[in-house]
């Protein structure tokens, strides 16, 4: 049941598949867009959606969402569920998620904190500009990876359980009739 309620759910939201493909700017990747697994439903597409959009959502650039798509392509994973799960960074949680990369990556540097006092000046910042970057990006490598390993095992671990309910739900029923 919980399959064809997000199935429904998404393919509410999302342009047609046929549409897509004949797209004047779309029609470079040629029968690429015809993959099963990067429109349906299944275990290794989402749990792959998952790991692809939850990586690129911790790149610092804007264009998240194409190189998603890209990873989806590449990686045969559900296309809009690779796209949509990169907006778990948006506008409201940036800040505090690319603070907590900052402190990560810090913290992965073994660097304390920096207590000098910032300046609103284009020196100011980029002054901290030139300390911040390294354990900026580091910290987002790491959360990238942890939350994209998280997001695939986890995936795969709930969808095997609900399986495996549903079969012995199957099992107990054929044994009581």
């Amino acid at each position: 049941m919980p399959k064809q309620i997000l199935a429904k759910l998404i393919n509410k939201y999302i342009p047609d598949r046929n549409v897509l493909i004949q797209h004047k700017h779309l029609r470079f990747l040629g029968n690429r867009l015809n993959d099963p697994n990067l429109w349906h439903l299944n275990r290794r597409s989402i749990s792959m959606a998952f790991a692809v959009g939850l990586i690129c959502a911790w790149i610092p650039l804007p264009m998240q969402m194409v190189i998603a798509a890209v990873a989806a392509l590449y990686y045969r994973a559900n296309l809009p569920v690779a796209v949509t799960l990169v907006w778990f960074t948006n506008p409201i949680t940036i800040p505090p998620l690319f603070y907590f990369a900052y402190k990560t990556g810090l913290w992965f540097l073994g660097r304390p904190a920096p207590t000098d006092s910032f300046r609103f000046s284009l020196e100011g910042v980029m002054d901290g500009l030139g300390n911040a970057w390294e354990p900026f990006l580091l910290g987002c490598f790491i959360l990238g990876i942890c939350s994209s390993a998280a997001g695939y095992f986890g995936i795969n671990y709930l969808w095997t359980r609900h399986v495996f309910k549903k079969w012995a739900e199957r099992q107990s029923k054929k044994s009581e009739a």
